[in-house]
């Protein structure tokens, strides 16, 4: 399973973070599980929700920019968090990548929230191989 750390040094009013992961799939499913978990306390949700999600990106990095927008989107528009999630990232020209998604509405009085991300930024942005098959990536979020 891949981790995830909170970068205080690159952005003062956004949220950077440093991910990795074991595979471009295990990065993907990181990144999902730190947006939910840095949103909520995931152990508050009621866990009843269920999605599918399939986008296409011109590169990785960008797939992962569209991957946290539209997390972000899902929080906004229907108040779903998703911590739990199956991802299948294919990299080309162009990138791919399709998921179920497991979580959970914001409920008012029982979800505990923490911060309120807007959407990724450019910033820093990056993806990148490792050695031994190991990912790592970089973002920053607009809080």
């Amino acid at each position: 399973m891949g981790r995830f750390r909170v970068l205080e040094e690159i952005a003062l009013a956004d949220l950077a973070l440093e991910i990795e992961g074991d595979g471009l799939d295990d990065l993907f499913a990181t990144a999902a599980r730190a947006l939910a978990e840095l949103t909520v306390d995931p152990a508050t949700l009621d866990g009843r929700v269920e999605r599918r999600v399939t986008l296409d990106a011109p590169a990785l990095d960008l797939l992962l920019y569209d991957w946290l927008a539209e997390l972000i989107f899902l929080k906004d528009r229907d108040r779903d968090i998703f911590p739990e999630v199956e991802v299948r990232v294919t990299a080309g020209t162009p990138s791919r990548l399709e998921a179920t998604l497991r979580g959970g509405r914001i409920e008012r009085g029982a979800t505990v929230l923490h911060v309120d991300p807007k959407a990724p930024t450019f910033h820093r942005l990056a993806v990148e191989p490792l050695p031994a098959g190991r990912w790592r990536a970089t973002v920053v979020i607009d809080v």
